[in-house]
């Protein structure tokens, strides 16, 4: 298979981006001055004004109600570099005549990486790509598969992209991979991340992917079969572990998110909220605190309410749109909602079925972890509003009433650049 020039930049991204950089910080990013370079000689437009007209009003009210200048500025580079890289990512999609070839380059690459990351974890090298972490309560030190990423609920969401490219691939048999070695290349990465946020996630992005086009999908007898074929592996697997083992890790996660005893999912969910709204207290609710302020205002609030240790040195709050709640306020809050449901009308998601998968899990997604400057959460937003994906439009007869005509590809980013 020929290597496309774009693939040493997309290995980057998938398995080496933020190895050794500190928590937020990815090597796209530190490339950022040659994307954007590049994003100019190929687009001929300037790409950073919009951003920068964008943050001027929050800039100017947040210098007037006080910062701490060396962290909010650090932090308003650090989102300019990832809004560049973003632009990359959009005109990579423009560029790629056939982004598949790189995705299963991708896949095949990550598959031999989880057999390698099995053998490590039998050894004293795990912890390379292995994290030992708290994972609910009364469950410590559980190793969950991270690659060489922050985490395994971020390893788990760089993989979505292509779990959801290749299950479209399967259903509709058009997988040049053995089927069988196809589905466990899918569910090995998830399972050994043991991320349950991203795999419910994925599942409620299937479920309204289907919905949307029933007629679709219950036509489909591929996917009827695996639908079979999974519930009953599933009340096979819920058996023996209900008779056989009744204290399995599964169990004593789900059974504490179900009591409220699972730390983890309260602390991504609406405790994010809470500490959000407890931050805008201290500045302006409709404004926000700023940039860089969460870890210099917010640092006794969230290690006193979390408990953390004296060694604590790095402070967050782990939901995208919460955070973006406390950075900007009501204001930046309303506008990430309404920008993500203007551009899912604008371009016209729901006439592909990958995209409308995309849009679906990290709409929802959002609501649940990831961070402000998370890449890859942006990668997941623009390829949901790009429309490259051509193989998987649907056919007129399963666009749904509600769908009108197709945006011109190149009219989507204009908008932003």
């Amino acid at each position: 298979m020929r290597i496309s020039k774009y693939f040493p930049f997309a290995f980057i991204y998938f398995f080496i981006n933020s190895f050794a950089l500190p928590f937020g910080l990815t090597y796209t990013a530190l490339l950022s001055p040659l994307f954007y370079l590049w994003v100019l000689a190929t687009r001929r437009q300037e790409v950073l004004w919009p951003f920068w007209l964008f943050l001027t009003p929050f800039a100017v009210i947040h210098c007037c109600l006080g910062v701490d200048a060396k962290s909010y500025f650090i932090s308003l580079l650090n989102m300019t570099m990832v809004y560049v890289f973003s632009q990359t990512v959009y005109t990579f999609l423009l560029q790629c005549d056939r982004p598949g070839k790189i995705f299963q380059q991708l896949l095949v690459i990550n598959f031999i990486f989880c057999l390698l990351a099995i053998a490590l974890f039998f050894t004293p090298y795990n912890i390379w790509v292995w994290a030992k972490q708290f994972l609910t309560t009364g469950v410590y030190n559980f190793k969950r598969l991270s690659m060489l990423t922050y985490e395994p609920s971020y390893y788990a969401l760089l993989f979505t992209p292509l779990f959801f490219y290749f299950w479209l691939q399967l259903i509709f048999s058009r997988n040049t991979i053995n089927s069988w070695l196809l589905l466990a290349m899918l569910l090995l990465p998830l399972v050994l991340s043991f991320s349950l946020g991203v795999i419910s996630t994925i599942f409620l992005a299937l479920a309204i992917t289907c919905a949307v086009h029933f007629k679709t999908f219950i036509r489909n007898r591929r996917l009827v079969n695996l639908l079979g074929l999974a519930g009953m592996v599933g009340a096979a697997a819920l058996m023996v572990g209900i008779l056989f083992f009744p204290d399995n890790i599964l169990f004593v996660r789900i059974e504490n998110v179900l009591s409220g005893k699972d730390p983890s999912g309260k602390g991504r969910t609406f405790e994010a909220f809470w500490l959000a709204e407890q931050l805008l207290g201290q500045k302006s609710y409709w404004w926000g605190i700023g940039p860089g302020q969460i870890k210099i205002l917010g640092f006794d609030l969230i290690t006193n309410y979390y408990h953390y240790g004296a060694d604590t040195t790095r402070v967050a709050i782990p939901n995208a749109a919460a955070e973006t709640l406390a950075i900007f306020g009501w204001t930046g809050f309303l506008i990430r909602i309404a920008a993500a449901c203007f551009f899912f009308v604008y371009t016209r998601v729901w006439n592909n079925y990958y995209r409308l998968l995309l849009f679906s899990f990290i709409f929802i997604y959002q609501f649940t972890g990831s961070f402000i400057t998370n890449v890859a959460e942006y990668v997941i937003w623009i390829m949901a509003f790009t429309p490259v994906f051509k193989e998987y439009d649907c056919r007129k007869r399963d666009v749904p009433v509600f769908s009108g005509k197709k945006r011109n590809v190149g009219s989507v980013m204009k908008l932003t650049s």
